[in-house]
């Protein structure tokens, strides 16, 4: 299962589990070494030995991406183990709790703003450099259906994920020329860790409870993943800037 570029050094966040882990996986099934940058060393850990069983190559670096350390020790990893970074995937985010704007605290929208929107962009700086020196590079985001509407969460984790597609596209015009492309996915629901701790009876949940009606199939992490690696993927070599709805066709009703 290879593109013929194996050996690539890839970096997923969100790696311990969901999404992020079956990304992991499916890059280093193809022959890549992946760096499994998550916040709980035990999951990034077990992802790393998994990898290994199946006679692939990876490292675990633990920590809170939303910290520029964290940011730099993940970018010198993937330098120094794997000698650059040919592909970084911004996958690690987190919800909220459906709120609408009236409701959210500061605390709530400043969490989320830095973990789903600031996380990435600290990242995707700190590789840019690695990437423009090599003259190619591919950043595939994880966006979100609610990244399409604003009847899929609250107002903090909708904003987020509209900023993702906006960086995603700023990404793909700044870059091309050197060779950059960057893409995104917009994951429908999916069976992952990720929970909501939400007020069922609060404005926001209610407001929203209608349009999840429409919500569609329930993917696994897998095709989420088989859609990251596509992208990062030489048969994408043309595909640039693109938001790509992985939702069982929700966002076209």
């Amino acid at each position: 299962m290879t593109d013929g570029l194996d050996g690539r050094s890839v970096i997923v966040t969100g790696a311990g589990s969901g999404i992020g882990r079956a990304a992991a996986l499916a890059f280093a099934a193809q022959g890549d070494r992946v760096v499994v940058a998550d916040l709980d060393a035990a999951r990034a850990e077990a992802v790393v030995e998994e990898i290994g069983r199946a006679g692939g190559t990876a490292v675990a670096v633990t920590g809170d991406l939303s910290e520029q350390a964290v940011v730099d020790r993940v970018t010198e990893t993937a330098v120094e183990r794997f000698g650059g970074v040919d592909v970084l995937v911004n996958n690690a985010g987190i919800m909220d709790s459906m709120s609408a704007a009236a409701d959210v605290g500061d605390a709530e929208w400043e969490r989320v703003i830095r973990v789903n929107l600031t996380a990435p962009f600290l990242l995707t700086r700190a590789v840019l450099p690695h990437m423009l020196e090599a003259g190619r590079g591919a950043v595939v985001n994880t966006a979100s259906e609610a990244a399409l509407r604003g009847s899929a969460a609250g107002a903090a984790y909708t904003a987020s994920k509209h900023g993702v597609v906006g960086l995603t596209k700023s990404l793909a015009v700044m870059y091309r020329k050197q060779g950059i492309r960057a893409n995104a996915i917009c994951p429908g629901g999916t069976a992952t860790g990720i929970t909501v701790d939400a007020d069922r009876s609060a404005h926001g949940p209610s407001a929203l409870a209608p349009h999840f009606v429409n919500l569609g199939r329930v993917a696994r992490p897998e095709e989420q993943a088989a859609a990251i690696v596509f992208l990062a993927s030489e048969a994408a070599s043309g595909v640039n800037g693109a938001i790509l709805p992985v939702d069982d066709g929700w966002s076209a009703v």
